[in-house]
Parts: C-alpha cells; sequence; structure tokens
C-alpha cells in the first residue's frame, strides 16, 4: 500500500464532499492511501495570492509542505490550482537557496523549517503512473462498467503546465498540446472518452477571473459547454473542484445571465470511478452537485 498526505484544499471539502470522499475511497481500492494532512492551510490559491503578494503565496505553501514533512509522506492533492501551489512551491525552495532561507525565516516565527524532504503528485497522475497504480489496475477493480455514454474530459490549466516545470514521471504525461492520458483513464471504466474542439481551453475561473469579472469567465465556460454540447457528451469529468464548480454551478449561473441551457453532469474523476467500483450516488455525495446527475445515473446504474 502506497501511503500519501492528502492535500484536500478549499473547494472539495466544502462545496464538492464527493470529491474527498471518492478520492480517499477509490484510492484504497487501488492500493494508495491517502492520509490527512491536519493543520493543511489554503494551499494558497494561485490566483489570488500568487498574483497579489508572492512572499505570502510562498510562505503558506511552505507552511503546507512542512506538515507532510513532519508526517514523512509524499503529497497527493486532487485539485490543480492546489497542485499549481504546492507542486511549485516545493520545486522552486528545492532550487533556491536564497528564496528558500528567506522563506524560513517567515516559517522560524512559527517553528517550522522547509527542507525539501518530499515530493507532490497529483492523484491523477499517480493513478496512470503504473508505479503506483496503471491502467490495468483500474480496469481490474471496476464492478459496474460505465458502457453507452460519452464523457467530455476537461484537464484543467495548471496540471500539465507550465510544461518547463513539471517532471511528471510518465512520458505519456508530458504532452502538453494534446494529452490523451486522462481520455485513457476515463476509458478504464467502461466509458467512452470524446474529443471536442479546444479542449485544453480553461474552464474559465482561473488566473481569479470567476472572482474578478463573472460573466467574462461565464462567457469562456459557454464557449467549452457549446463544443461539448456539440459531441454529445453525456457528462463531463475534471480533475479540479475548482473546475467543477465553474462548470457545474457555472450552468446555472449561464442560464441565469445569458439563457442557455445545457444540464450537463459534472463529477470529478474520483467520482466518476467511485461509481464504476460500484459505489453508490448517495456515497459520493451526487446529488450535492447543482446540475442533476440523474439523467446520467440512470444510463449507468
Amino acid at each position: 500500500m502506497h501511503e500519501f498526505a492528502l492535500f484536500l484544499g478549499c473547494i472539495a471539502p466544502n462545496r464538492y464532499p464527493g470529491c474527498e470522499a471518492s478520492a480517499i475511497k477509490t484510492s484504497e481500492k487501488l492500493g494508495i492511501k491517502l492520509l490527512p494532512l491536519k493543520g493543511a492551510s489554503c494551499c494558497p490559491a494561485p490566483g489570488a495570492f500568487g498574483s497579489i503578494d508572492l512572499k505570502v503565496w510562498y510562505a503558506m505553501a511552505a507552511r503546507n509542505l512542512c506538515l507532510a514533512e513532519e508526517m514523512g509522506k509524499d503529497i497527493a492533492l486532487v485539485c490543480n490550482g492546489c497542485y499549481k501551489s504546492i507542486f511549485e512551491v516545493n520545486h522552486i525552495l528545492k532550487h533556491d537557496d536564497k528564496l528558500r532561507a528567506g522563506v524560513n525565516e517567515v516559517l522560524k516565527e512559527i517553528d517550522m523549517e522547509f527542507k525539501g524532504s518530499i515530493e507532490v503528485y497529483h492523484l491523477a497522475e499517480l493513478l496512470y503512473d503504473g508505479r503506483f497504480c496503471g491502467l490495468q489496475k483500474i480496469r481490474d477493480s471496476v464492478t459496474t462498467p460505465l458502457k453507452g455514454v460519452k464523457i467530455a474530459c476537461h484537464y484543467g490549466c495548471h496540471l500539465v503546465k507550465p510544461a518547463k516545470e513539471r517532471v511528471f514521471s510518465s512520458k505519456d504525461l508530458l504532452n502538453t498540446e494534446c494529452p490523451t492520458w486522462f481520455e485513457e483513464l476515463v476509458e478504464a471504466t467502461g466509458a467512452t472518452a470524446v474529443e471536442y474542439r479546444n479542449k485544453m481551453q480553461c474552464c474559465g475561473a482561473g488566473g481569479g477571473v470567476r472572482g474578478y469579472d463573472i460573466v467574462h469567465a461565464l462567457d469562456i465556460t459557454n464557449e467549452k459547454l457549446l463544443n461539448i454540447t456539440a459531441v454529445g457528451a453525456d457528462a463531463i469529468t475534471e480533475i479540479c473542484p475548482f473546475c467543477q464548480l465553474q462548470f457545474d454551478r457555472g450552468q446555472i449561473e449561464i442560464q441565469e445571465k445569458f439563457g442557455d441551457t445545457y444540464n450537463i453532469p459534472v463529477l470529478h474523476y474520483c467520482e466518476l470511478l467511485g461509481l464504476a467500483q460500484g459505489m453508490t450516488p448517495q456515497e459520493l455525495a451526487l446529488d450535492l452537485h447543482a446540475i442533476d446527475c440523474t439523467p446520467f445515473l440512470e444510463k449507468v446504474l
């Protein structure tokens, strides 16, 4: 059993508890145990904090890293924004002695020190990587194949870029312009992954845009939903709760502001995998999504 400190971030536990529950339950079936990272704070959000005060961004992220270092466990995350902050700060501080010394001066005030002794992984990376899990193990865990449904995959912005700083262990994860590995993860559940126009486009929420200019953010989301609708997708899956919020709650907001209606269910990949592993919609808290998942569930259960 591979053990990791689970960094949940803010959106999953507060808005989509199914992301948390499904990540823990599905991973354990695959030989990955996710342990609570007690005392963790916001990552902090890269768009909100990183664009305003880099020193605060580095120090807050480093504090979270120190908590995992004290556990002696590498970090696993379920959110792309959290991945950007935690992974990049870990990577940068390991290679910048001057910056690391400055951050440690701040951390000294709370009796902490960043040592650079752990690694940071997105859970999707661990699931795809044969050293930790791999596609065949996922296929073997499936008890209720999600046959007959088309799924549109949304990678999100922060997972694969900036490419120069990503150090994914599998070469298949390094294709940042037209990746297909997420589609492979989806098809391991029995579902059909569909290609659509501009699939690597932002969900619309990133970089603080959702908080600063909601209409512009929704306009970007609307374009993606149009493209996803055009290929007849039954649902959208992503690997970031913030993207999930933008697609899920965003559809309600788009209807209110623009008058466009989609009603496309949005599931984090772990929720999708949980269904394929035989978990109930109630176990996965799918009833808490803004867009009703019932039409999708009726096709697969």
